[in-house]
C-alpha cells in the first residue's frame, strides 16, 4: 500500500485503512495481477530478511536491519518495502552499495528524529515524503527536514537513554557492530539491556562519584537475556570471568583463574 500511495505522489501523514485504499474505484488496483504479483515478491523479501538469508544479503546488510529491528517504531518497515519495490531488479536483488547506503542514512535519521521529535506518528511526515523521492527516482536526502547542528548536539547531549527507550537498544547494538569481530546476532535470540556498572550496586554502595552515569550508553551492553538475568548485579570484574565460562557464585575458584 505505501509503496502505491508513493506511486500516487501522496505525502500525506493520514494514511486510510487497507481496506479502504483497496476498494477504490471498485477495486481496481486491488484487481490488477500485478498487484499480487507484487505483494508475493515483497513477502519472499521480508521472509529473507527475517530469516537473516546470506545466500540473498551481505552480513553488513544483515547488520543494518539487525539494528533497524529496535529502532524506535516500525515506519522503517515501510520505508525499506518502498526502496525494495521500486530499486529491485529481475531477480528480485537490490544493488549492494545503494541498498547499505540507504540503511545507514535511515538509521542515522530515525535516531535522530526519535531525539529531537518524539512519538510514534512524527515520522510519517518525513517517510513519506521520502517514498515519494524514491519513486520518483530521486536520492533519499531528507533536505527538507535537516536538523540544526548546534541545537541537536545539545538535545543529544541532556537526553537520558533509559532502558525503556527503544533509541537506546537500537544505538547499543549499532555499536557494537561497530566492531569487525562482531558477528551477526540472530533475530531469534531475546536481548536485553545490560547496566555494566549495576544499578542496584549503585543503590547499596554509592560509589559512582556522577549517578546519571549508570544511563549514559558508554555503561550500557547488549546480552541475551539469560545471561543478563543471572549475572545483573555481579561486580564488572566477575561479570567479565562470568562471561568467559565461569559459572558464579558457586564456582569461584574457576573465576580467580581467569584473567580480570
Amino acid at each position: 500500500m505505501y509503496y502505491e500511495r508513493a506511486l500516487q505522489g501522496n505525502k500525506s501523514s493520514t494514511t486510510e485503512s487497507l481496506r479502504k485504499f483497496y476498494e477504490k474505484n471498485n477495486y481496481e488496483l486491488f484487481k490488477k495481477e500485478s498487484t499480487l504479483e507484487n505483494l508475493v515478491r515483497l513477502a519472499h523479501f521480508w521472509q529473507d530478511v527475517n530469516n537473516q538469508d546470506e545466500e540473498r544479503f551481505s552480513i553488513r546488510i544483515l547488520k543494518c536491519l539487525f539494528v533497524l529491528n529496535y529502532a524506535p517504531n516500525g515506519m522503517w518497515t515501510y520505508f525499506v518495502s518502498v526502496f525494495f519495490m521500486h530499486f529491485h531488479d529481475d531477480n528480485d536483488e537490490l544493488e549492494e552499495e545503494n541498498f547499505f547506503h540507504f540503511l545507514n542514512r535511515i538509521i542515522g535519521f530515525i535516531w535522530a528524529y526519535a531525539i529531537t521529535n518524539p512519538g510514534v506518528n512524527s515520522l510519517r511526515t518525513p517517510v513519506f515524503a521520502e517514498m515519494v523521492n524514491i519513486v520518483n527516482g530521486t536520492d533519499v536526502t531528507f533536505n527538507n527536514f535537516l536538523f540544526d547542528e548546534t541545537r541537536f548536539r545539545a538535545q543529544f547531549s541532556n537526553y537520558v537513554f533509559s532502558n525503556n527507550r527503544a533509541i537506546t537498544k537500537s544505538m547499543i547494538t549499532w555499536w557494537a557492530y561497530t566492531f569487525a569481530n562482531q558477528p551477526l546476532l540472530s533475530l531469534e535470540n531475546t536481548f536485553d539491556i545490560e547496566h555494566i556498572f549495576p544499578r542496584n550496586r549503585q543503590q547499596k554502595e554509592n560509589s559512582l562519584k556522577n549517578p546519571y552515569s549508570l544511563e549514559m550508553l558508554g555503561n550500557k551492553s547488549l546480552l541475551e537475556r539469560r545471561i543478563n538475568i543471572r549475572a545483573s548485579d555481579y561486580c564488572f570484574v566477575d561479570k567479565t570471568k562470568y562471561y568467559m565460562g565461569a559459572k558464579l557464585p558457586k564456582d569461584r575458584k574457576k573465576a580467580q583463574t581467569l584473567p580480570n
